[in-house]
């Protein structure tokens, strides 16, 4: 599909959702549509463009160079002079942006309701909240609308809302992406965060984000071989739930003991008090120091589209003393040191991202109290200096519900590894070009694949080699004339299965392969019209013999 085609679609399911709410400002058709073109033309020149055809979206506090940089407030706009550098890293990779997206203002919430330009309602259940504040981003993702999308995350902006929504929110360890051209929330801690909805093509766009680390790598505790290690608290550590979300939890606890993992017990106690710290303590200011005369200003000259609940939050912050902060640091550096050592023999911490997920009406009954039940257990992380993956795990009650994995900075990757063991798998038989050392195998590879094991068909199949580009062969069900035939059993994420089948070209299609053992699973079949001409070669055993004859 060209990258053209895809912005058609894109904005048809614009029109289609209806969800103005999601936008601060759309870039010109016009203009993304020749952007579209130009990619195509470098495709078809032998550009290589990794991210070619993607499309994504940028949280409001973000810039984009040609659109107004608000933050969620009309009255701060700013014509940014270029492209933030994570906007312009996706772009460089072929990725193209559609617009900015809606959210609590000032990065200040986790509700997603607190904008000017309302409310951002939830992908599922429109009576629910999106979670914020990178609101417009994360229903963006969820809805179909952009393959990607670009938020950030503070207290858990880019984590409550992935949960919220049913899709992949990534916040990667302080500074591995730039958060230059990004208004701050508190800049100590921001973090510019990843949405997808697969765990794969979030990595992938991390990979082009993130930028050699600007600070001495922290000695990590030298991990000793075996499973992975998952800390998990108790569970009157984990505080009130709303109804169902414990036993969701406890489900995902229990799929990463039956995947292999050793689940060993934590004391949350430090988690939790810093937690309540960053907004009952001193470091709040840090917000007034962001936008604090602006506010200040905007108040004095009566500018009615600052968000009520965000001006008084950082008004307040405004008179925190100075001795306070010390000493709110000085109690965070013992914290840190009771949470690393309750980590240091675990590879990550699984949490619940959030304890529930409330409606738009309890929000605007109890705003600041709704919002800072939901920042039970993001709220630490940046402060801990941690990095975290929050990835889909159910639902309760018909709406998706999320678990995140935690660990010390720089383990970015070991979290996704481990995460990929929470996600919903599905096997696929291979045959030909996407076995191991072949030129598709990294199509797998790229959707998180794992292989299980080779092994053999049942002797019903046929062979044949196909004239196309790359070689590949195509396997036929024949029945007694058969014989058996080299097969890779590969396991992949349940929606990585799906994103293939979508780039799955004639004549092959899907479907269900006998193996030696007698059982089956899904694999890679050719429509038996495409064999005519094509060469039988069964009798050398599978598509790797043949090739080495």
């Amino acid at each position: 599909m060209s990258t053209l085609t895809r912005v058609h679609l894109a904005y048809a399911r614009i029109a289609a959702v209806d969800r103005p709410e999601i936008w601060i400002d759309l870039r010109p058709r016009a203009e993304v549509e020749a952007e579209a073109r130009a990619i195509d033309a470098r495709l078809a020149a032998g550009d290589r463009l990794p991210l070619a055809g993607r499309l994504f979206a940028a949280k409001g506090n973000i810039d984009v160079h040609g659109l107004p940089t608000t933050a969620g407030c009309p009255a701060y706009a700013y014509p940014p002079e270029a492209d933030a550098p994570a906007v312009a890293r996706l772009r460089a990779a072929g990725a193209i942006v559609l617009g900015t997206t809606n959210l609590d203002q000032f990065a200040t919430g986790l509700v997603g309701t607190r904008s000017p330009h309302g409310a951002v309602r939830n992908a599922v259940d429109p009576s629910r909240i999106s979670g914020g504040s990178s609101s417009g981003s994360a229903v963006a993702v969820a809805l179909g609308i952009v393959d990607l999308a670009l938020g950030t995350d503070t207290a858990g902006s880019g984590r409550i809302p992935a949960a919220f929504n049913g899709i992949v929110g990534l916040k990667p360890t302080r500074g591995l992406v730039p958060t230059t051209g990004v208004v701050p929330a508190c800049a100590s801690i921001d973090c510019v965060t990843v949405f997808a909805r697969t765990l794969p093509e979030a990595e992938e766009a991390l990979a082009h984000l993130a930028s050699p680390p600007d600070r001495t790598l922290p000695a990590l505790p030298q991990r000793t071989p075996g499973p992975w290690r998952v800390a998990v608290p108790p569970r009157e550590q984990l505080g009130e739930l709303d109804e169902g979300s414990a036993e969701a939890y406890e489900a995902a606890v229990t799929r990463l003991r039956a995947a292999g993992a050793d689940v060993r017990p934590l004391d949350l106690t430090p988690f939790s008090e810093a937690a309540a710290m960053l907004y009952q303590g001193a470091f709040v200011a840090e917000r007034y120091t962001a936008v604090g005369s602006f506010v200040d200003k905007a108040i004095a000259d009566g500018v009615d589209s600052l968000d009520p609940t965000v001006a008084g939050i950082i008004t307040r912050a405004r008179d925190i003393p100075a001795h306070q902060l010390f000493a709110d640091q000085d109690r965070l550096a013992v914290l840190r040191t009771r949470a690393l050592a309750e980590l240091a023999d675990a590879d990550a911490l699984l949490l619940p991202t959030a304890p529930g997920h409330p409606t738009l009406a309890e929000v605007a009954a109890d705003p600041l109290g709704a919002n800072a039940r939901l920042g039970r257990f993001t709220n630490s992380t940046n402060l801990f200096d941690l990095a975290a993956v929050a990835v889909p795990a159910g639902e309760v009650r018909g709406l998706p519900f999320g678990v995140m994995l935690i660990g010390p900075a720089f383990t970015d990757e070991r979290l996704a590894r481990i995460a990929t063991l929470l996600l919903p798998e599905a096997r696929l038989a291979v045959v030909g070009a996407h076995l191991s050392g072949q030129p598709l195998n990294s199509q797998l590879l790229a959707l998180g694949a794992q292989l299980e094991q080779t092994t053999t068909t049942a002797p019903v199949y046929r062979l044949h080699a196909l004239d196309t580009t790359p070689p590949k062969p195509g396997l036929v069900h024949v029945g007694e004339d058969g014989s058996p035939v080299e097969v890779e059993v590969w396991r992949l994420p349940a929606e990585g299965l799906g994103r293939l089948l979508t780039t799955l070209p004639r004549p092959m299609t899907l479907g269900t392969i006998e193996l030696s053992d007698g059982t089956r699973t899904p694999g890679f079949l050719c429509e038996p019209t495409a064999l005519r001409e094509a060469p039988d070669i069964t009798e050398y055993g599978g598509w790797r013999a043949y090739l080495t004859r």
